[in-house]
């Protein structure tokens, strides 16, 4: 299950550092870029509004298959794509895959191992991010086929994973309401409210920082350096991705509350640094040392934040609940991924360019995680106070049976 949301992650950044040669090869603008970025993220947010809950009806491992046997249908229109319309199709046959897969996949693994699934709901997602950005980049600048291969390894890869969801133990018994489970609602449990209302926020910062990475990282590596290679396009992503799963591994013992304030407090350095690198954008080896640095630093805020996030939230909810708040939970992520980059992309052409809207965009961020801290800052009073009043209510009720006990 780990290495499925580990492929659909890599197959959904894999185009990133192809984008160059697509606008080479059909000559559109970067607004088509960010569309193209955003088209996903809105197909997989109807996934989940869908289908985020059907495999609590109707059991994971139809879900799964289906997913992915889309997803190999994704992968051939891309192979076969010769024109924006393909791709936009692609995508869209991606990101509903995605997002119907995510929740099942999810809760699954918290099905079989509540902690191991816990840990891997955070880390699998980031290492599919990285691991594609950068081997599409490689196999686009290094091998034959440079619009094809990546595409064709991904659907044997998918392939694969088709056979060995047969041969996968279902995880939840099948019942009645797969029909009403996918009428979009935004049903919240109520035991899960507050840690949402805490967690949304920060989880919808870094998620946006990722679309920053994702739809116009690729032009600002190549301007900072000045070069043509789409390995660099897919560098800033794979750097993002790669530091977020580090973070992930690292901070795994450590306190939900310490990883939800690590997040917030490394993501702004990191934009502020990368802020400060960009500059004029004219490059430079200080200039490019600095916009890698500051990613890594956010970067290490997304995977803190990510994992932070689900684990605030998830042991909150009941196990026949578990697919619905996850998909709860992506759909804040999704929002926050595609919705700033597609504006962004307007900005680029019909605002102040590339490096000005990449500002304002770092400010955006910024300005989201300072006020996500202050959400939490605010929770933890709130949980003080709390729990100096149950203590208090606690000695008042034990101290008549104290004074008894010592008659």
């Amino acid at each position: 299950m780990a290495s499925i949301l580990i492929s659909l992650l890599a197959s959904s950044s894999a185009p990133t550092p192809l984008y160059a040669i697509y606008q080479q090869h059909w000559g559109f603008s970067p607004i088509t870029v960010t569309v193209v970025f955003g088209v996903y993220a809105v197909a997989v947010l109807v996934a989940l509004l869908v289908f985020g809950r059907i495999s609590d009806q109707v059991g994971r491992r139809p879900v799964l298959l289906t997913a992915l046997i889309a997803q190999a249908a994704a992968m051939t229109v891309f192979i076969t794509a010769d024109d924006v319309g393909a791709l936009l199709t692609g995508r869209v046959l991606q990101g509903l895959s995605t997002g119907a897969a995510v929740g099942a996949l999810g809760a699954g693994m918290l099905d079989i191992d509540a902690r191991k699934g816990g840990f891997l709901n955070s880390f699998a997602p980031t290492l599919g991010t990285a691991s594609g950005a950068l081997a599409s980049g490689l196999i686009v600048q290094y091998l034959p086929a440079p619009t094809h291969l990546v595409y064709v390894v991904l659907l044997g890869v998918f392939a694969v994973q088709a056979l060995a969801v047969l041969a996968l133990n279902e995880t939840v018994s099948r019942k009645p309401g797969a029909l009403a489970s996918m009428i979009p609602e935004f049903k919240l449990p109520r035991s899960a409210r507050a840690s949402v209302a805490i967690a949304a926020p920060v989880m919808f910062a870094v998620w946006a920082l990722t679309g920053l990475y994702g739809a116009l990282g690729p032009a600002i590596a190549r301007g900072l350096v000045h070069s043509t290679s789409v390995v660099w396009g897919g560098l800033p992503l794979f750097v993002l991705a790669g530091s977020a799963g580090l973070a992930v591994v690292t901070l795994r013992s450590a306190g939900t509350r310490t990883m939800m304030l690590t997040s917030v407090g490394t993501l702004v350095v990191g934009v502020v640094i990368t802020l400060v690198s960009i500059g004029s954008g004219t490059g430079g080896t200080p200039s490019v040392i600095g916009f890698f640095v500051g990613g890594a630093i956010s970067g290490f805020g997304f995977g803190s934040g990510f994992q932070g996030g689900i684990r605030l939230v998830v042991p909150q909810v009941k196990p026949h609940e578990r697919a619905g708040i996850l998909s709860l939970l992506y759909v804040v992520c999704y929002v926050g991924l595609g919705v700033p980059a597609v504006i962004a992309g307007v900005l680029v052409v019909h605002g102040g360019g590339l490096i000005q809207t990449s500002r304002e965009y770092g400010i955006a961020v910024i300005v989201l995680a300072l006020a996500a801290m202050t959400g939490l800052l605010r929770s933890g009073r709130r949980a003080e106070r709390v729990s100096v009043i149950r203590s208090e209510h606690a000695l008042r009720e034990t101290a008549p049976v104290a004074q008894v006990s010592e008659v």
